[in-house]
């Protein structure tokens, strides 16, 4: 099977239903971005500090391709194949990790800046591009529904993301710089 179809060289792809949108619909850039998330958080699983963390890390991988899939289906057609859902206990799931990994941090006193550790920086990468693609997620749920579990998880882990990088400083005993504005 070859990888290249040249069915996308007009701007055009096809949702998993089969319906053609243009490559800049905003579906595609939720789910694209989604995508993208999916690879920093690889390379957040990659780093040595996580090894702990590899599986949970992987579990996340795999639910963001339960929400690529979603994003990718067509809302005004039905699937011939079955798309797993997000549910509740993959929310709970990144509660709990985040509880735990914050029963062992210093109290939050201010923001702070992203960096110390290029590990740590590799952490609050994934989590802005998972804001990004919550925000993506929001524009496209404006324009139709979405499931709102959806976007509970992809908020649930930007919030987790900021803790795991948190965690991952401590361990690695870098500096975790807080923000100071200008007066």
């Amino acid at each position: 099977m070859k990888i290249y179809t040249k069915t996308g060289d007009t701007g055009q792809t096809s949702l998993i239903s089969g319906r053609r949108v243009s490559k800049a619909d905003i579906r595609i850039d939720a789910y694209g971005t989604v995508d993208e998330l999916n690879a920093w958080i690889g390379l957040v699983r990659d780093q040595a500090i996580n090894a702990g963390r590899r599986d949970l890390l992987k579990e996340i991988q795999d639910r963001l391709f339960t929400v690529g899939a979603t994003l990718a289906s067509d809302p005004e057609k039905t699937v011939r194949k079955p798309i797993p859902d997000i549910d509740e206990a993959d929310i709970t799931l990144l509660e709990q990790a985040m509880d735990n990994m914050d029963a062992e941090l210093p109290e939050l006193r201010a923001f702070v800046l992203p960096g110390g550790h290029e590990s740590v920086s590799y952490a609050h990468l994934a989590r802005t591009v998972c804001r990004r693609a919550e925000r993506l997620v929001i524009a496209l749920n404006d324009e139709g529904p979405v499931d709102p579990l959806v976007i509970q998880y992809l908020n649930r882990l930007s919030d987790y993301l900021f803790v795991l990088s948190r965690k991952m400083a401590h361990e690695l005993q870098a500096e975790e710089v807080a923000w100071k504005p200008r007066v």
